[in-house]
């Protein structure tokens, strides 16, 4: 599953995530999302979990924790739409 994990800390680096999912199962991956300019970060990551009790679990008990002193939202991550689709007016 993948988990979309927002307002860090600017200093939080992949090995924070890491260590904060893993207390609930194996984390695949984690994607902290950096500016282009500036190459810091945007304040926002993604978490791949690939067994979805563990993630949901992970969801439940960090979404509002608190790290690196800011309280984090956790949420499963949206697909993103289709860029490609046409809208009718």
């Amino acid at each position: 599953m993948n988990i979309y994990v927002s307002n860090l800390s600017f200093a939080v680096v992949d090995a924070d995530l890491v260590k904060q999912f893993s207390q609930y199962g194996e984390v695949n991956s984690v994607n902290i999302i950096m500016d282009k300019i500036t190459n810091r970060s945007r304040g926002f990551a993604f978490v791949d979990m690939p067994e979805n009790s563990a993630a949901e679990k992970a969801i439940r008990e960090l979404n509002g924790a608190s790290l690196d002193g800011r309280v984090i939202k956790v949420n499963e991550a949206r697909q993103k739409e289709d860029r490609n689709k046409s809208s009718s007016y």
